[in-house]
Parts: C-alpha cells; structure tokens; sequence
C-alpha cells in the first residue's frame, strides 16, 4: 500500500506538473488578442480626448466671440450716443455762431447810427 500511495502521489505531481504549468506560446496566445482590445482602447480614449479638447476649445472661442460681439454692440451704442452729442453741441454752436453774428450785425448798425448822429 505505501508503493501504490507513492506511485499515486507521483503520478499526482507529475501531472499537476505538467498541466498545470502555462508554456511562453500559450500566455502570448492568450494575452495578444487582451492586448490588441487595450490598444484599441486606448487609441479610441485618445481620440475622445482630442475631440472633447476641440469641443472645450471650441465653446471657449463661442464664449470669447460673444462677449467680442456684446463689446462691439456697446461700442455701436456709445458710437451712436457720441454722435448724437456731436450733433446736439454742432446745433447748439452753430445757434450760438447765428446769434453772435446776429448780435454783431445789430451792433454794427447801432454804431452806424450813433456816427451819422
């Protein structure tokens, strides 16, 4: 009995032994199509992260063009109040211009008559 105990713990290790341990060729058949997946993985990760950069670079040059357009309307707006001024001041100093040379005109007369007094 301790010979067949033997020759079966034997045959035990023998063959644990030999199936039980992985040959180089297995692991690399077993671990390239795992490593093809993870390199497509990470080709497509990089790709979405390009893409999500464009987007964020994207919606700040949106952010940067509106508040652009928003400074140009404001500038149109304080362009047109500035102009309306201009002219409101050009009236008033033209006004003012007829009014002295009225004044002048009337002055002139006034010492034409005081002379031939």
């Amino acid at each position: 009995m301790k010979k067949s105990v033997a020759l079966m713990m034997l045959l035990s290790f023998l063959l644990v032994s030999l199936v039980g341990c992985a040959t180089e060729s297995y692991v690399k058949q077993q671990i390239t199509p795992l490593a093809d997946r993870i390199n497509k993985l990470e080709a497509t990760s990089a790709t979405q992260d390009s893409v999500n950069s464009v987007k964020q670079q994207t919606d700040n040059l949106a952010n940067r063009i509106s508040k652009v357009e928003a400074d140009v309307e404001k500038a149109k707006s304080d362009a047109a109040e500035a102009l309306q001024i201009a002219k409101d001041y050009r009236n008033k100093s033209e006004a003012a211009a007829e009014r002295a040379e009225n004044a002048a005109k009337k002055a002139e007369k006034a010492f034409e008559l005081h002379q031939r007094k």
